[in-house]
């Protein structure tokens, strides 16, 4: 079988190029011409996340690099290229996208909407009328913050709260006018906002909560304290808007990888099959406050409102606007197909304020040092996270 992947070296990306390699003794990386080397940002990764040498080794013989325009016709190949391209595909998987919520939608519409319209029109050209595996994100909801959001409701009647939602909604709606026109099939899977307990490197993609990080460090300028050094009634008050009660549901992103590709092989029907991919509990905003304040040395607020005369760090709060309106969601999305198809699906992680933590370290070393539980290299998420990684390559075809 042929399978194809588009965002191989992005954040979820790499995780199914590791799950597909192993099912597949190879695969076609569709890659941005002109980007980095795909194929050294894959082998970097799995050095890092502890893949044994001879796996590593191995990847130019089971992975092939070709590169495209995905926003071009053709996706930039020549037609005697793109034909042939096209003709031996059995499989595609469309992750590659636009995911900076802050982003203008004539940006986001250029990589989330025609990105998409070129992966459906190479699979349409395909002799072997491959498969589509798109991944869209439980956010096409919209805007509404209450409630339960179900796999087969597709509509705009919600609004959106950024640019990115709308850019992917209008991607799906392009699925289904497809599968309806050639008269194929389609799985859409739609993950929540995707978190990891591994600390961030700079050979490594962003996930999209680390923009945290970048907060934190506005929140430093002019000052050498830390979070846990400056105490409690010494740190100032940050207003910031969200609900209480508000939750918002993160997933793992090595268990998201393993759900899509248990989803893929299972049976499907000709018509679109779309199913959210979250996790079995959402993570209250008072945890995502109580993260805050372990960044930064402030007490954070929860207000109904944008302060009308925001501090120097409220201001670079609001620097992230896209992120902003999830810390007053109450939805619930609803994973009925999934549980269906495949049963429970546990990742057996429990996303919470230590993993997080861990996720947002801000150095990587070879040798860490010891750090309190829960935090950094030493602490129980992350030690979680390189035996589940580790898991996943000795048992891999590499």
């Amino acid at each position: 079988m042929h399978v194809a992947l588009t965002g191989a070296t992005g954040f979820l990306g790499l995780r199914l190029v590791r799950r597909l390699l192993e099912q597949h003794d190879s695969l076609t990386v569709l890659a941005h011409a002109g980007s980095r080397d795909a194929l050294g940002r894959i082998a970097r990764f799995m050095e890092l996340t502890g893949a044994p040498a001879e796996s590593v080794a191995e990847l130019p013989v089971r992975i092939r690099v070709v590169e495209i325009e995905l926003g071009q016709p053709r996706m930039g190949l020549a037609d005697a290229e793109f034909r042939r391209l096209a003709d031996e595909l059995d499989v595609i998987w469309h992750s590659a996208g636009n995911i900076n919520l802050d982003d203008d939608l004539v940006n986001l519409r250029r990589v989330n909407v025609e990105g998409t319209r070129s992966v459906l029109n190479l699979a349409a050209a395909g002799a072997r009328r491959p498969m589509v595996h798109h991944i869209s994100t439980a956010f096409v909801g919209g805007a509404r913050r209450e409630g339960v959001v179900y796999e087969d409701e597709l509509d705009a009647a919600h609004g959106f709260e950024n640019g990115y939602e709308r850019s992917k909604y209008e991607a799906e709606t392009l699925v289904h006018e497809w599968s309806l026109a050639h008269g194929r099939s389609a799985v859409v899977m739609r993950p929540s906002i995707l978190v990891s307990a591994l600390p961030p490197h700079p050979e490594l993609p962003l996930h999209p909560l680390q923009f945290f990080g970048r907060i934190a460090e506005s929140a430093r300028l002019g000052t050498t304290s830390t979070g846990v050094d400056v105490p409690e009634k010494d740190r100032p008050v940050v207003r910031v808007v969200g609900h209480p009660r508000g939750h918002l549901n993160l997933m793992p992103v090595e268990h998201t990888a393993d759900v899509m590709v248990r989803l893929a092989n299972g049976p499907h029907s000709t018509r679109v099959e779309t199913y959210h991919v979250v996790h079995d509990h959402d993570v209250p905003v008072t945890t995502l406050v109580a993260l805050m304040e372990r960044m930064f040395p402030v007490r954070v607020q929860l207000v109904a409102n944008r302060p009308d005369d925001p501090t120097p760090l409220e201001a670079a709060v609001a620097l992230h606007p896209g992120f902003a309106p999830y810390l007053s969601h109450r939805r619930r999305f609803d994973d009925t197909r999934v549980r269906t198809l495949l049963g429970a699906v546990s990742s057996g992680v429990r996303v919470d304020l230590d993993y997080l933590g861990s996720g947002l370290d801000t150095e990587w070393t070879a040798s860490p040092p010891e750090s309190p539980a829960g935090h950094g290299h030493t602490g129980p998420a992350f030690r979680q996270y390189r035996l589940a990684t580790q898991a996943a390559v000795r048992t891999s075809a590499c």
